[in-house]
């Protein structure tokens, strides 16, 4: 039954109800002799037969606009919390006169709150599915990686190697004279020296050596020490053992690693300077060489540069480059250190 329906339906009873009070009040303050006697009698001089009904059907009117204004008042404060809900909105906590409507809000928002309870869960379950499907995907970036690292190795490393090799001894037995044919040679050994150097670099990109256990300072000389192994490049630092979180030494180290990469692969430098020290609650880092260097504007939009900066900021650090034509290139990273460590480190 609708509401509608159930409201004629009241008003008409409540209309019979007062007809018959009505009625009867009358008949036991005004006995009736004979039926005729409803049209002669009167009230407020109008015949009784008129009067009672009219006066019963405009109260049973009244009756039924008020109660079904009040039903529309109560269903529309039960609308505004459905379209809260709706929303994503709490509802009013407001407790409501009327027993049944109270308890229609109390249900209300039991079940906002297993929605909320629900899309939380859901928000979980798509947060960890994500963050597994990106493990995955990092899992299998890494392992091509270390493939193509382990064949660029032990293929065109090694055929470079063996074309330097060639070249030395070519280079060294041909007589010292300033004709053609010798300074193509040295040119070809230069290009061939060079092309080393940026496979050195590209191996380091593929297969970047981490961490694991070990703290920055002895990553950083480990990483260093190979350096020097592999290239003619003089290589000098300075790291001091300074305690720092996980995440911030291996922001640092992955740093370092990628300016070295670029000073192998552009700089064409012949020293390279690491600094790894703690001042006035900060840590700085610093890579300098004195290669071909470059304008900043030039590599504005380079790739591995951004990557540099998002990784300072990503530690609350800040990164600065400078950079000269043919004066080589500084790289700095400062990073402040919490109180939280320093408590730590005073400990």
């Amino acid at each position: 039954m609708s509401i509608l329906q159930r409201q004629i339906i009241s008003s008409a009873i409540f209309t019979l109800i007062l007809f018959v009070l009505f009625s009867l009040l009358f008949f036991m303050a005004f006995p009736l002799h004979e039926w005729g006697e409803l049209w002669s009698r009167k009230v407020m001089d109008l015949p009784f037969i008129y009067i009672v009904p009219s006066i019963s059907i405009l109260a049973g009117v009244c009756f039924g606009f008020v109660s079904g204004f009040a039903w529309k008042k109560n269903l529309r404060s039960i609308d505004l919390d459905i379209q809260e809900i709706a929303k994503g909105r709490p509802i009013p906590s407001e407790q409501h006169p009327l027993p049944d409507i109270q308890e229609i809000k109390t249900k209300l928002t039991k079940i906002q709150k297993q929605m909320l309870e629900q899309t939380k869960l859901s928000q979980k379950l798509a947060n960890e599915k994500a963050e597994d499907q990106e493990k995955r995907v990092q899992e299998m970036v890494s392992q091509e990686r270390n493939r193509l690292a382990r064949e660029l190795h032990d293929s065109v490393s090694q055929q470079l190697f063996a074309a330097s090799m060639m070249m030395s001894a070519v280079t060294e037995s041909k007589p010292l004279t300033d004709d053609w044919e010798t300074k193509q040679l040295k040119l070809i050994e230069a290009t061939i020296h060079q092309s080393q150097l940026e496979m050195r670099a590209l191996l380091l990109h593929l297969r970047p050596a981490a961490l694991k256990g070990k703290s920055l300072q002895e990553g950083i000389q480990e990483l260093l020490v190979e350096l020097m192994q592999k290239v003619t490049m003089n290589i000098k630092w300075k790291v001091e053992p300074i305690p720092l979180d996980k995440g911030v030494e291996d922001h640092l180290f992955r740093i370092l690693q990628e300016s070295v990469s670029n000073t192998l692969r552009h700089a064409k430098a012949t020293t390279l300077d690491v600094l790894l020290i703690k001042r006035d609650e900060f840590v700085i880092m610093r890579v300098t060489d004195d290669g071909i260097g470059f304008e900043h504007e030039e590599k504005t939009g380079s790739y591995g540069l951004q990557n540099m900066y998002e990784r300072a900021l990503e530690i609350g650090g800040t990164m600065k480059i400078v950079s000269l034509k043919n004066k080589g290139t500084r790289l700095e990273v400062k990073v402040p250190i919490l109180a939280e460590e320093c408590g730590e480190e005073n400990d």
